[in-house]
């Protein structure tokens, strides 16, 4: 929970003595809106979008963390963008497999990895992840588009395929075993 704001006033007693009169009212988290076997399109953003992901060897230990999580859960990623200060994917969870525990596992071993490599204390990230569920082949194929067109909007290449830190690239390359086939979006 957190704060959304406080309500000052005044209220009179029996014997007309005033008393001061603060409530809190809290703001609830919205529910995560979760589906089975469905893809996710997942985004996060680091605390007061400082520009940590810059460096590739950030990046590269990022990406590293990823291939831990895929030893240790169940996914696939169609597609994922590292930038300066954010990331996106496009993850489908296996059978039984929760988005939040993937996402949580890796973001937090991922920032205490940078931490610990970096000798920083805090938060990495920002806030939790936000995610949005993928509901036609119409919606994946327009959310990778997006994803992979990150870094040439950005101005940091002139082609997406060019941009190692992002899923085109490996696919190209054959790099990452994670990544789903093309051919797995359609069904």
């Amino acid at each position: 929970m957190s704060w959304a704001n406080s309500i000052v006033g005044t209220k009179s007693n029996f014997f007309g003595q005033e008393t001061r009169l603060c409530i809190h009212v809290y703001r609830m988290r919205r529910k995560r809106f979760l589906r089975a076997g469905s893809r996710y399109h997942v985004a996060a953003r680091t605390n007061n979008r400082e520009i940590l992901l810059e460096s590739d060897e950030a990046r590269a230990l990022f990406v590293s963390v990823l291939e831990r999580a895929h030893e240790k859960y169940r996914f696939s990623i169609d597609s994922f963008v590292i930038m300066g200060n954010h990331f996106h994917i496009i993850i489908l969870p296996g059978e039984g497999e929760s988005l939040s525990s993937i996402m949580q596992w890796i973001m937090s071993v991922f920032a205490r990895a940078y931490n610990r490599r970096y000798n920083r204390t805090g938060h990495f990230w920002g806030d939790r992840f936000a995610s949005w569920v993928l509901d036609s082949i119409r919606q994946i194929l327009r959310t990778i588009l997006y994803i992979e067109e990150n870094p040439v909007k950005a101005g940091l290449v002139d082609r997406s395929d060019v941009w190692i830190w992002g899923s085109l690239w490996h696919r190209r390359n054959r790099r990452l075993a994670f990544l789903s086939e093309p051919d797995s979006w359609l069904s």
